[in-house]
C-alpha cells in the first residue's frame, strides 16, 4: 500500500516495528516505533515522558515526509 501512495507523489511515513518486514516490502520512509503491543508508547512511562515519546516518534515522522530520498531510508 505505501508503495502504491507514493506513485501518485505524496511521500509516506511508514512507522513499524520491524524495521526489516518494512524493507522487505518496500517502504522508503521507515520510522521504529517501539514494541508490537505498543509501537507508539510504553505504559511503564509517566504520562508526561509517553507523551514526549510519542511526540518524538511523530517529529520523527513529519521530518521523514520533509526530506528527499532517493533509496530506502530509515529515521532514527
Amino acid at each position: 500500500m505505501v508503495k502504491e501512495i507514493e506513485k501518485t507523489g505524496m511521500p509516506v511515513a511508514h512507522l513499524c516495528t520491524i524495521v526489516p518486514i518494512s524493507k522487505t516490502v518496500g517502504a522508503n520512509r521507515i520510522i521504529p516505533t517501539i514494541a508490537i503491543p505498543y509501537p507508539l508508547g510504553n505504559p511503564s512511562l509517566t504520562e508526561k515522558e509517553e507523551k514526549d515519546l510519542r511526540r518524538g516518534i511523530v517529529e520523527n515522522a513529519i521530518k521523514a515526509l520533509e526530506t528527499e530520498i532517493t533509496e530506502q531510508t530509515v529515521f532514527q
